[in-house]
């Protein structure tokens, strides 16, 4: 039994490493076929032949332009003399999602078809039989991508004149005829494509003379579009309008834009559409509304994502415990602190914008986070969440000193509460980029006010959105757990992630002033507890609370004081490692000169985002060898204090804020890549490639 499970594997490998020769071939995860339908090869013979791919459930082979990642599949002919063959024709591709990228390409089958020519020179060999060789090349991908290669053959008589009833191999015929309509077509004399550049990328019109409800857009050139961008359609009476994301990194439009038109049904065209407008039935929208559309889905989006985040999380768990608490409350009452906590989030990101465009108006260039580039924002954050903390531990009750004020006092502390749980959510999820929020907040920030203000309310309302839906749907807090002791108890356990955030905000203090600011920080932490013990020793006590609130006071003043005075004079950029450079104005451009790729890892020691990027992605090992064969210049620029130049370097790159990731090749003329905020293995390493095999190409 060992020894026929090792044949079977060398059979696996032998098949993947060097393919059979056979007409097909079974290799890991598919089975790929040479197609030639007639049986017989003569002289002044036209024929399809075809390259068949059978895919298993969740596996893609790709497109010419692969998107993202990819590869397309190749072949090298061996024909007899007389025999040639044209390019491989590829049918219209799919779009396949995969994680933050998109890829073009084709799922379970696909037949890609191959003319065939037999010239008047062809002459049979001398045994009768016309071999025709290939060999092939592809990369077959799901969550992985397994490179594979196959030798076939097929073997066909050889006559010296046609017969007189040719016949076909019954299977090849059925399968080109079935899967050759896939091929996309020309387009018609009657249809016309253009397209005009937007702000956003690019709007293609394609008039077909009649309604089209849907339709894709596929490149035939790399970097053109941003493939997992959303295509926004609109229909037209005489056709089909397409708003399409252009490239980050595109510089200005290209002369044509050259792909494919996937209309309903699988009707695809080919369209080369010159710049320019046609007369559309009826008149459309704007194409400035068509990329607001899309930026408010993405900052929207970007808001939900937000509430998982590590900073923001445990202030959501504490407003979750007040909705256990109110669950038996009336519906008019949920639906009140749903609304009020809205509204404190409102307000917080409003105040946000508005301070930022301010600054912006006075000639400062801030970003998202900027405000936790202040020592002092970082200690009152720190003594805020820690005295939060010590309450729900049990070590006093906040607002049981004002409950003798009575009972009206008691419920507009309550709606006070749920609004500024809201500004609380907004203040510590400030130094959290979620995904699609980096280019919407950039796009905000480089637009007028009206746009700032309407890009940040729909971020708010995306981080507002889930406690909100639970209040208004109180029926769904029926399958929480009635209030009972045990939510004391919980509530205690929620006091551990609030102090992990606080462990958190005290290292980012000591990073940015130092040892002598820090003694300065956890003194006021000591005058805290003692505050809370009043608090609790004495609850509801008028002079007890007079007394609190002085300790309390005093804790802050010392806090700013040791952040102020105590802090030793900022430090340069920190690096992790002798490997990165703290980045300067004119840093890329040194080593660009030098002939070296650049990585630009933009930064901040408040930024969680950053701080799990760096220690998960780009310190693993096969990232940091691809850093050493590529010779790339490493650069860190560290935005944990307010710093001029890197801002200004962000908002090159369209971004306002971190984590923002950029790698340039070493040509100037070549513009950068900037990656997306939640880094993965394959993003990074496909980008360090490009820049790389563009380093040697200029070599």
């Amino acid at each position: 039994m060992r020894s026929r499970n090792l044949f079977l594997l060398w059979l696996v490998l032998l098949t993947a490493a060097t393919g059979w020769s056979a007409s097909s071939a079974n290799a890991p995860h598919l089975n790929v076929q040479l197609v030639v339908p007639p049986a017989e090869i003569y002289p002044q013979q036209d024929f399809t032949a075809g390259l068949y791919f059978k895919l298993e459930p969740g596996w893609h082979v790709y497109w010419t332009n692969a998107g993202d990642s990819g590869e397309p599949p190749r072949m090298q002919w061996t024909l007899p003399k007389g025999v040639s063959a044209d390019a491989m024709q590829f049918p219209a591709p799919k779009r396949l999602p995969l994680g933050p990228l998109m890829d073009f390409g084709y799922e379970n089958e696909v037949l890609f078809p191959i003319p065939m020519h037999v010239g008047p020179d062809f002459r049979p060999p001398a045994n009768g039989k016309a071999v025709l060789n290939a060999k092939v090349d592809w990369l077959v991908c799901r969550e992985v991508c397994i490179p594979g290669k196959a030798q076939l053959d097929v073997e066909r008589k050889a006559m010296s004149a046609p017969p007189i009833s040719p016949s076909f191999v019954d299977a090849d015929k059925q399968l080109i005829a079935r899967l050759k309509d896939t091929l996309p077509k020309p387009l018609p004399p009657g249809m016309q494509s253009k397209f005009v550049p937007t702000a956003a990328g690019f709007s293609l019109t394609v008039l077909t003379g009649n309604r089209e409800a849907t339709a894709q857009f596929f490149p035939f050139d790399q970097n053109e579009i941003a493939n997992a961008a959303p295509q926004v359609v609109t229909p037209l009476k005489n056709g089909v309008r397409i708003d399409i994301r252009k490239d980050e990194n595109l510089q200005k439009a290209p002369g044509v834009l050259h792909g494919l038109v996937v209309l309903a049904d699988r009707r695809a065209f080919e369209v080369r559409a010159a710049e320019g407008a046609l007369p559309v039935q009826p008149a459309t929208r704007d194409d400035g509304g068509a990329a607001l559309v899309q930026v408010l889905a993405l900052a929207f989006a970007g808001g939900i994502i937000l509430n998982l985040m590590p900073c923001v999380f445990p202030v959501l768990f504490i407003k979750g415990l007040s909705l256990l608490n109110s669950s038996q409350q009336e519906r008019r009452k949920l639906r009140a602190h749903g609304l009020v906590y809205t509204l404190g989030i409102l307000v917080s990101f409003w105040v946000v914008v508005g301070l930022l465009l301010l600054l912006r108006a006075g000639g400062r260039g801030l970003g998202w986070g900027f405000q936790f580039q202040s020592p002092g924002f970082v200690a009152v954050m720190a003594l805020l969440l820690f005295f939060l903390g010590l309450s729900l531990a049990g070590m006093f009750e906040i607002g049981l000193s004002l409950t003798s004020a009575g009972s009206d006092l008691a419920a507009k502390h309550g709606h006070t509460g749920s609004f500024f749980t809201g500004v609380l959510a907004v203040i510590v999820a400030t130094p959290c980029t979620a995904p699609f929020m980096g280019a919407a907040i950039g796009y905000a920030l480089a637009h007028s006010a009206l746009i700032s203000f309407l890009v940040f309310t729909a971020l708010a309302l995306g981080l507002a959105a889930p406690y909100l839906l639970l209040a208004f749907q109180p029926a769904w807090t029926r399958v929480l757990p009635r209030p009972g002791a045990w939510m004391e108890v919980l509530k205690q356990a929620t006091s551990i992630p609030v102090f992990g955030t606080v462990i958190w905000l005290v290292w980012l203090f000591a990073q940015t002033t130092g040892a002598n600011a820090l003694v300065g920080l956890l003194s006021a932490f000591v005058l805290l507890a003692i505050a809370g013990w009043i608090l609790g020793r004495w609850p509801a006590k008028a002079p007890a609370t007079v007394a609190a609130g002085i300790v309390l006071a005093c804790a802050v003043a010392v806090s700013l004081f040791s952040a102020q005075k105590l802090s030793a004079a900022p430090a340069a950029a920190a690096v992790a490692s002798s490997d990165w450079k703290p980045f300067a104005p004119d840093i890329v451009e040194k080593y660009r000169g030098e002939g070296r790729p650049v990585f630009v890892d933009f930064t901040a020691k408040w930024c969680l985002s950053c701080q799990v990027n760096e220690r998960v992605i780009l310190d693993r090992a096969d990232v940091q060898q691809k850093f050493r064969e590529g010779n790339f210049a490493l650069v860190r620029a560290d935005w944990t204090n307010s710093d001029e130049a890197i801002t200004k370097a962000l908002q090159s790159l369209g971004r306002s804020g971190v984590p923002t990731y950029a790698v340039y090749s070493p040509s100037p003329q070549d513009p950068p890549q900037v990656l997306p905020e939640v880094l993965t293995p394959g993003v990074v390493l496909g980008a360090l490639g490009k820049a790389q095999q563009r380093a040697q190409a200029l070599r």
